[in-house]
């Protein structure tokens, strides 16, 4: 019996050096720490690209079978005006 909890100890303080190198070490436990925020804000990253692809995909389709949207989105991003219209730039 004090043989096995010679052992233990051992395990135990074994375990509690590899577990203070890892996390010391640059490539350890710091490291995974690091790389589990990395892919955290990827993610988000990702998910606000994604809402923007929606958003332009809706923009588009809008663009296609309306023509009041399509008169706006030249107006808003071309400067275009209708005949006999006045614009007034204010700065």
């Amino acid at each position: 019996m004090l043989v096995r909890r010679k052992w233990v100890y051992v395990a135990v303080g074994s375990a509690s050096v590899l577990a203070l190198v890892s996390m010391a070490d640059a490539r350890g436990f710091r490291r995974y720490l690091t790389l589990r925020r990395d892919v955290a804000e990827l993610e988000a990253r990702n998910a606000a690209l994604r809402a923007q692809n929606e958003q332009m995909v809706r923009e588009i389709e809008a663009l296609r079978k309306d023509r009041a949207a399509l008169e706006r989105a030249a107006r808003e991003e071309l400067g275009y005006v209708r005949p006999g219209e006045v614009v007034f730039n204010v700065e």
